[in-house]
């Protein structure tokens, strides 16, 4: 059965200052209680995939002169998709997604999360608290637990941000409204920039991806399923989790560049002078010492649409901590609200404040090369895993289960492809409009692999 859109899309459509009208092409298909939580992560989720496929049909549209095709949104592709992680297989192999020093720990006066999946953020987190690293972590855990439980949260917050760990303490409520959905600076318009007629809204548009772990690297992998030539940068100092790569690398090419390194960074301005769309997830400020803040890019280039993520907003003295997901649930009253009938905290049934923020990601640059196709300028976007957190917590309403509550089955949205790593199992995207694309063009290739040029 077929519904209309509800308030949540409409909510998100408007931060992306999309025209109220196009809200009428959008439908979208119940598939039972998805997602099923304390907090309307369905609703999210629903609206997150919806306004992207929105977006992507509207630029589809404009390039070639024709109706905005339908947008209809299935809640049990959105939900298979939004827990892909889950559902990947390496070579028949399941991936761990959290590691063992990662997760929820009593303390002395409260609990506190910890994030520990990097060697480096592992490594922190033990020289902070004193712990001797022995190699063996589920040993370590226990002496981690023994540890954590005489110090006051705070107290383990505070220390281990110093020494550039990540351990968060879990907030009692949530407090108030934080961070916008999204934010927008458009620059000075001008002659608009057409891109030619395609076969898929992004085609042609060269991105510059420039972002880690999982939601900034959702949205470019979205980007990419639509068109995009999406080529990610990393440092060789910082390697990526292998799995993840596997997930969120659909699509993309991957390639490594030192910017400290004068022939490298002559590599990476040649990319630059090119691209479109540039993406970064670092910590704010991270990136300034390259010259590569969003107001010296546009500077430079004054058609360019620059996107940046962060965890925690842009002001405020959290601003530039760095964050995850499971971390920001736990910092912003989520955990407190999924907490089991014990008091152990918990957390959503996916990591939609990674996922949704993706999916905003590109709907928010699909939207600016829309608006560059019309009026002319680039565009600065600012998303957050924060301002999203605020959205559920404090503006999204639950809605009615459409479809029969045992109704959802992943199997229709897995699918299987060759890659580098093996044979992957992996989600099916969630996106969709009359004609979308069902699948990636291509597989991941292996991170770093890729030489640094544009298709």
């Amino acid at each position: 059965m077929t519904h209309t859109v509800d308030a949540a899309t409409s909510h998100a459509w408007a931060a992306l200052e999309g025209r109220e009208q196009l809200l009428q092409r959008m439908s979208f298909e119940g598939a039972g209680a998805v997602l099923p939580s304390r907090l309307p992560v369905r609703e999210l989720a629903r609206a997150c995939v919806g306004v992207a496929s929105l977006a992507a049909a509207e630029l589809l549209a404009l390039r070639n002169g024709v109706p905005v095709p339908a947008v209809r949104v299935n809640e049990g592709a959105v939900a298979t998709a939004f827990v892909s992680e889950r559902h990947l297989r390496i070579d028949g192999r399941t991936p761990t997604s959290f590691a063992p020093l990662s997760g929820f720990w009593r303390t002395a006066d409260g609990w506190v999360r910890t994030h520990a999946n990097y060697t480096h953020h592992r490594a922190r987190l033990l020289g902070a608290l004193g712990i001797a690293d022995t190699g063996d972590d589920r040993a370590l855990a226990e002496v981690l637990a023994k540890e954590l439980a005489s110090l006051p949260a705070r107290h383990v917050q505070e220390t281990v941000y110093a020494a550039g760990g990540l351990a968060v303490a879990v907030a009692a409520a949530p407090g108030a409204p934080g961070p916008a959905l999204v934010g927008t600076r458009r620059m000075d318009r001008g002659v608009p920039r057409l891109l030619a007629p395609a076969s898929k809204p992004a085609r042609g548009v060269r991105v510059l991806d420039l972002t880690r772990v999982i939601a900034g690297p959702v949205g470019t992998r979205t980007l990419a399923l639509l068109g995009a030539d999406v080529l990610r940068v990393d440092a060789p100092r910082l390697p990526e989790d292998a799995d993840a790569h596997a997930d969120t690398g659909m699509g993309k090419r991957s390639t490594l560049l030192d910017l400290d390194s004068r022939g490298d960074r002559h590599a990476f301005e040649d990319l630059l002078s090119e691209a479109d769309v540039v993406v970064t997830g670092y910590r704010p400020g991270a990136l300034d010492r390259h010259g590569l803040a969003p107001d010296a890019l546009l500077s430079r280039r004054p058609d360019l649409v620059v996107a940046q993520l962060s965890a925690w907003g842009w002001s405020g003295p959290w601003a530039e901590r760095r964050g995850f997901d499971s971390l920001v649930q736990a910092g912003s009253g989520i955990a407190a609200i999924e907490a089991s009938a014990d008091g152990r905290p918990g957390a959503l049934p996916a990591q939609a404040l990674d996922h949704g923020t993706g999916y905003l990601l590109a709907a928010a640059v699909l939207r600016a090369l829309s608006d560059r196709q019309t009026t002319g300028g680039g565009r600065r976007i600012r998303l957050s895993l924060a301002g999203t957190a605020s959205w559920l917590l404090h503006d999204i309403r639950p809605t009615p289960v459409q479809g029969e509550a045992d109704l959802y089955d992943p199997g229709p949205w897995l699918t299987e492809t060759g890659s580098p790593y093996g044979p992957l199992r992996h989600a099916l995207p969630p996106v969709h409009y009359d004609g979308a694309p069902r699948n990636w063009n291509s597989a991941p290739t292996r991170w770093g692999t890729d030489l640094p040029n544009w298709a």
